[in-house]
């Protein structure tokens, strides 16, 4: 039993002049799938943001094709120039590199480090909560326990001093942001868990003597991954904003790397002479940032269809 259940009996109901949920109905006739795309394709903030991480995502991979110039080429002479000036669109940075060019690569960068650590942690955290919420008894109460105490320490600051320990460097920093996200990824899948975990079509899979792992694979993870996967995506413009930080704290990317938080570090001793150039590595952060969040939340909106 799921939710795309057989929906001719409420139609027998509704030609027989039962009182019925006509809206329930033309969304269990269409498809859940079918009803979520719909309501994505008016959603237009939501097709905004995706056409936007679309871009900047494309940008950072064809960066070597859109690039004017080479993002570690200096140029003292040409330091610190305006936006609009020949030969740098957006300007040149404290060592005369153009910011247009190091902005593109960049975006590789800071995209790799705010998505790889979620995908991380969606893949351990998820595996922890599934098993937590499903298994229960002690095997919940021991993992859940271990949880809990990485919510004794702030993200930021547990993010830091991970990082501290480790020492500066992309790999470090992916490290850390993964342990950071691992806990609130295996709360929220242990709690989807077990509620679904108690259905009666999950009961009825157990009573007709189904294993544990084929209910897992056949009726827990199809119902859990929609709702984990969402709120997976809010955390990549979280990761987004710690791994710019923890460049900016010379905890993550090291010079000369193109890195928007690392950029922000360098150009912040410019901002009283070149204020929007320094500005520019904060603005594609802060972009980024919301795009994912604002299509994250029209997903989630999209999704919670009453079938």
């Amino acid at each position: 039993m799921d939710r795309y259940s057989d929906t001719s009996s409420q139609i027998a109901d509704a030609a027989e002049g039962r009182s019925i949920d006509v809206a329930q109905v033309a969304v269990q006739s269409r498809g859940y799938w079918a009803t979520v795309f719909n309501r994505i394709r008016y959603d237009k903030v939501t097709i905004v943001c995706f056409v936007a991480l679309l871009l900047i995502v494309l940008s950072a991979v064809f960066a070597d094709v859109l690039s004017p110039a080479d993002s570690y080429k200096t140029n003292m002479v040409k330091r610190l120039k305006p936006i609009g000036y020949p030969g740098f669109p957006l300007g040149s940075d404290e060592l005369g590199r153009d910011v247009l060019t190091r902005l593109l690569h960049g975006g590789r960068l800071s995209l790799i480090m705010g998505i790889t650590p979620v995908i991380y942690a969606l893949a351990i955290g998820g595996t922890l909560g599934l098993f937590a919420g499903f298994i229960g008894g002690r095997v919940n109460m021991f993992i859940m326990r271990i949880i809990d105490i990485f919510y004794a320490f702030p993200s930021v600051l547990l993010a830091i001093a991970i990082s501290g320990t480790l020492g500066a460097g992309i790999g470090n920093a992916i490290v850390s942001l993964t342990i950071v996200f691992i806990p609130p990824i295996t709360r929220i899948t242990e709690s989807v868990t077990t509620q679904v975990r108690g259905l009666d079509y999950v009961e009825a899979a157990r009573a007709s003597g189904a294993g544990s792992f084929t209910i897992i694979r056949a009726q827990i993870l199809s119902n859990v991954l929609g709702p984990v996967f969402i709120y997976a995506t809010s955390l990549i413009s979280v990761s987004i904003i710690l791994a710019s930080g923890l460049s900016f704290l010379g905890l993550g990317t090291e010079p000369p790397e193109p890195e928007w938080g690392l950029m922000l570090n360098t150009l912040r001793q410019s901002i009283y002479v070149r204020p929007w150039v320094a500005t520019l590595p904060g603005v594609m952060i802060f972009l980024t940032s919301l795009s994912f969040n604002l299509l994250s939340d029209g997903l989630r909106s999209a999704m919670d269809v009453k079938m």
